[in-house]
């Protein structure tokens, strides 16, 4: 999917909603399990509820290959699904792939390449530099979706150290130069690799007060943000520095969707919660005056 296609999706259903399919077998209500694929059968309602107010669905991997065969055959058919609806929705394949470039070569042909699964983009770890983020971009209208800044209570261990060195010397009066943050010489060091048109990043939600410095380095491309709902991040606040003229923002919410309901009403419950972010995010993008 080109960015032009993604971002008149969100002008047309009035959302930058992104629903992770973090489809735990353990979670799902217990009438699915005599289906033939229980969790392609949850996925499949799922999306059926939510296909007119989300513009891009996220399966984390992890989900599937937990299971083996069997979880690999539901992410297959699950993509397949997604990829015939009526409507097109952008597909993320949450996998957090990166490694040295042959091997990457494989895992961006495994989940990019029209002959396999067929994503829109696949989210990617950078900490191997630059030749193993590369074979993710050399498909047409296909995205790497970069990891910078995670929501998760561990991302302060690398991502946003403080330089201890740096502040006692400056208390004895010597001049240092403080170190750029990890996440913010992820976003410098990558910002060349591609383009708007195949790189997308990752900005987790709880850090909202960090998206203003996000969007002086990368003014313009997507941020797929986790962690709002079920983490605690808030949407206004994500949207008030994170917007753009084209808007420029994937909002994933998973569990609070997904899970609304563990009962034969789980897909109503989950359109219920949905439309809740959904009437937020037109009020936001009235607002940014991106729709009219």
């Amino acid at each position: 999917m080109k960015k032009s296609q993604l971002v008149d999706n969100i002008k047309s259903k009035r959302s930058f909603l992104c629903i992770g399919l973090d489809s735990d077998i353990k979670k799902i209500p217990g009438h699915l399990l005599k289906e033939h694929d229980p969790v392609f059968e949850f996925n499949k309602q799922i999306i059926d509820a939510t296909k007119d107010i989300a513009v891009a669905y996220k399966p984390n991997i992890a989900f599937y290959e937990n299971r083996g065969a069997e979880g690999w055959k539901s992410l297959e058919s699950t993509i397949n699904y997604l990829k015939s609806l009526d409507e097109p929705v952008f597909t993320i394949a949450d996998a957090k792939r990166g490694d040295i470039g042959n091997s990457s070569k494989y895992y961006a042909e495994t989940f990019l390449s029209p002959e396999k699964l067929d994503f829109d983009s696949v989210t990617v770890a950078p900490y191997m530099g630059k030749d193993s983020v590369e074979p993710f971009l050399q498909y047409e209208n296909k995205f790497a979706i970069i990891l910078a800044l995670t929501s998760n209570p561990g991302a302060s261990d690398f991502q946003n150290p403080r330089s201890q060195v740096g502040e006692n010397l400056e208390k004895l009066g010597i001049k240092t130069q403080i170190r750029r943050k990890l996440w913010e010489q992820v976003l410098i060091r990558s910002y060349d690799w591609g383009s708007e048109e195949n790189m997308m990043f990752v900005v987790g939600a709880t850090k909202a007060d960090m998206l203003q410095k996000v969007r002086n380095i990368v003014p313009y491309h997507f941020l797929l943000v986790p962690g709002v709902g079920a983490q605690g991040g808030s949407l206004r606040e994500v949207a008030t520095y994170g917007l753009t003229h084209e808007c420029g923002l994937l909002i994933n919410s998973s569990r609070g969707i997904i899970f609304a309901s563990g009962e034969n009403d789980f897909a109503q419950n989950a359109r219920n919660k949905a439309m809740e972010i959904q009437n937020e995010m037109e009020e936001l993008l009235r607002e940014k005056e991106i729709i009219g």
